[in-house]
């Protein structure tokens, strides 16, 4: 029964933490924003098995660094650091449960088309606004995000694969946001769709290790 109440927790305190709870002090605005967080990782917790296997771990860990980066990202390297180590175990725990098929592969060209992409269209603003030192931080974020994403798909787990999905929507709206141009509602947009991207990531552990809930392609 705890499963079902831990993501409906999770949903009133994201909404809460985007609605409702105060922005300053910044202690309270971080309190608010990492209960959905902790929620995650307690539901992560119990949606994998007593004994858990290596990817469940190293999954679980990569909330633990992004729950880092939530508290740490107003020191912009600090959090952007905790976030990359985070990608990190998420690519290593979905890696090993690569699943070969040959359209999954295919999907390398488009995330790698959007690293592209985005890589040159930041470094541009960055070097614009004189930010030189950021360019190389941001371009390693973007490839290992990127990388996580296609680990994730090679899971063939349709939930680890749409949340690595959302993940880059919620990176990408953040990036702009911060370096091209204001993207309208990006706070709401880039937290809604961080914990849900978060969220399914954590779901994604109860059938990983299965054949069940993969996708056909």
């Amino acid at each position: 029964m705890i499963l079902y109440r831990i993501p409906l927790l999770i949903l009133a305190m994201g909404l809460v933490y985007l609605f409702i709870a105060p922005s300053e002090p910044l202690i309270f605005s971080l309190f608010f924003k990492l209960i959905p967080m902790v929620l995650i990782l307690l539901y992560a917790f119990q949606q994998s098995p007593r004994r858990k296997s290596v990817t469940q771990w190293l999954v679980m860990i990569g909330i633990v660094f992004c729950m880092v980066g939530d508290a740490t990202i107003h020191w912009f390297m600090i959090g952007l650091s905790a976030f990359l180590v985070g990608h990190l175990f998420y690519m290593t725990g979905f890696f090993k449960k690569w699943q070969f098929s040959l359209a999954r592969f295919l999907t390398i060209l488009p995330i790698a088309g959007y690293g592209i992409i985005m890589a040159l269209q930041l470094t541009q603003a960055i070097v614009q606004d004189g930010n030189e030192h950021l360019m190389m931080p941001v371009v390693i974020y973007i490839s290992v995000i990127s990388v996580m994403a296609f680990s994730a798909i090679m899971t063939g787990n349709k939930w680890a694969v749409i949340g690595s999905i959302l993940f880059l929507i919620s990176d990408s709206i953040l990036s702009w946001n911060m370096f091209l141009s204001p993207v309208p509602f990006a706070d709401s947009l880039i937290m809604t769709t961080y914990y849900g991207a978060q969220f399914l990531i954590a779901h994604s552990l109860f059938t990983i290790e299965g054949s069940n809930n993969r996708l056909v392609w």
